[in-house]
Formats: structure tokens, C-alpha cells, sequence
């Protein structure tokens, strides 16, 4: 229950940075289409946001300073990376968002650390089953925010926000698109080498999976509006969270 108040609470943290930094670096405007931002749309003022995210971020520390008696001093650094990686995504210095590495941050914490810091805690190893399961769930999410930067690929350009999307185009997006489903289709099955799932859920997923990325690929190559983008996005969200809790049961169920 611990990993999980921490995941939410910086996960929280992390959209109250984004809503505030995009504002204030000029990404959310008028022109923007998507889900309303709070700052943006003038519902919250940006000195609230601000004190908000830290807030957030403040009792997310405090929930992961519970973990320590479990996991030591590791899981600090992954607490304080976490935290900080949230706040770096859109602002700071240098904003991972804003150069591209968004994605990276994305397959990293919300898959590798989400899902191996939550084993490490559970078992006192991290294992190499662990870290597939995490590159499975990681891959997912990241797609995600291909779809969000596919449909903000103009406004993001315009506001200097250098996504991949907006570095190499809508084409390669597609590709990286793609090539998640493929990682999250692979997953189950090296768990099934190493036996660390039950065959059946197993090879059940990775169909499934393979189904999903052939209609969600068509779906992002006709998302010719926003309308179609926000759609899609809600699938691709909805997706993750189903394949998280099939992987579980399969793994459960060994």
C-alpha cells in the first residue's frame, strides 16, 4: 500500500508540474486542444498549482520514508529520483520534456522503477523477472505520450517544446508506436522461458496484445484529428492498465 501512495502521489506531483510549467513556458494555450489544463483554462492560479506540486511531492516523501525499513537506503534514491525527475519533466533548467527525453523518463520510472523499486520491496531482490515485467508496463505508458505529442506536434513546435514527435515526425511516432506493442507482446513470453508466469495467461496476453497493437496502430495512422487523438489516448490508458493487471493474474496464477 506504501509503493502504491508513493506511485500515485508522485504521479499526481508530476501532472501538478506539467499543468504549471507548460503554462508558464508557453505550451498551453488558446490553441492547445485536449484535456483542459487547470492553469491554463484559469481554473486554479499558477502560484496555487505551484505550492500544490510541492505539497504533493512533500507527502510522497514522507509515504516513501516508510519503505526504508523494507528496502534500505536504495529505495531513497529512487524516492528522491522519482520527486525530482517529476518536477524536471517540464521544468527546471533543462526540462526533459522539452528535449526529447520525455519518453525515456517515462519507460524508466513508470515501468523499470514502478514495477522493480514494488518487487524490491515485496522480495528484497530485484530480479530479472521483475525488470521484463517493468519493460512490458514501461512500454505501454510510453505510448501514451506518443499519442499526446502526436496530437500536440503543431502547438508543441510553435512553444519550442522539441518532442520526438516534433523532432522526427508523425511517421517515426507510428514506428515507436509500434515497437512498445511489440516489447509489451515479448514480455509474457520471456517470463514463460524463465518460469516466472503460467504458460496459458501467458501466451493469452501476448495474443491479446498483438490484436491491440494492429488496432490501436490503425487507429493513431487515421487520428487525423484531434477528436481522434483524445480517443485514442483514453484507449491506449485503458489498454495499459488491463495488460498490467492480466500480467499480474498470469504471474499470480504460476
Amino acid at each position: 500500500m506504501a509503493c502504491l501512495g508513493f506511485a500515485l502521489l508522485v504521479q499526481i506531483g508530476t501532472n501538478f508540474a506539467n499543468d504549471y510549467y507548460d503554462f508558464k513556458k508557453g505550451a498551453d494555450t488558446a490553441d492547445r486542444v485536449g484535456p483542459r489544463r487547470a492553469v491554463a483554462s484559469g481554473l486554479i492560479k499558477p502560484q496555487t498549482m505551484r505550492v500544490a506540486m510541492f505539497a504533493v511531492f512533500a507527502v510522497a516523501f514522507g509515504v516513501g520514508l516508510t519503505l526504508l525499513s523494507y528496502g534500505g537506503w536504495p529505495l531513497l534514491v529512487v524516492g528522491m529520483a522519482s520527486i525530482v525527475c517529476g518536477v524536471a519533466y517540464t521544468g527546471g533548467p533543462y526540462p526533459l520534456a522539452y528535449h526529447g527525453l520525455g519518453d525515456l523518463f517515462v519507460l524508466v520510472f513508470f515501468g523499470f522503477v514502478a514495477v522493480g523499486a514494488t518487487a524490491y520491496v515485496q522480495c528484497g531482490m530485484l530480479t530479472e523477472a521483475s525488470l521484463i515485467a517493468g519493460a512490458g508496463v514501461g512500454a505501454l505508458a510510453t505510448n501514451i505520450l506518443v499519442v499526446n505529442n502526436y496530437r500536440d506536434v503543431e502547438t508543441d513546435a510553435r512553444a519550442g517544446k522539441r518532442t520526438l514527435v516534433v523532432k522526427w515526425g508523425r511517421g517515426y511516432a507510428r514506428a515507436q508506436f509500434a515497437v512498445a506493442h511489440l516489447a509489451a507482446i515479448y514480455c509474457p513470453l520471456h517470463l514463460l522461458t524463465i518460469h516466472a508466469i503460467n504458460p496459458r495467461p501467458a501466451v493469452g496476453l501476448s495474443l491479446v496484445a498483438a490484436i491491440l497493437m494492429f488496432l490501436q496502430l490503425m487507429r493513431l495512422k487515421q487520428a487525423t484529428t484531434p477528436a481522434k487523438c483524445i480517443a485514442l489516448l483514453g484507449a491506449t490508458g485503458s489498454w495499459l492498465a488491463v495488460y498490467g493487471l492480466m500480467l499480474s493474474a498470469a504471474i499470480f496464477v504460476r
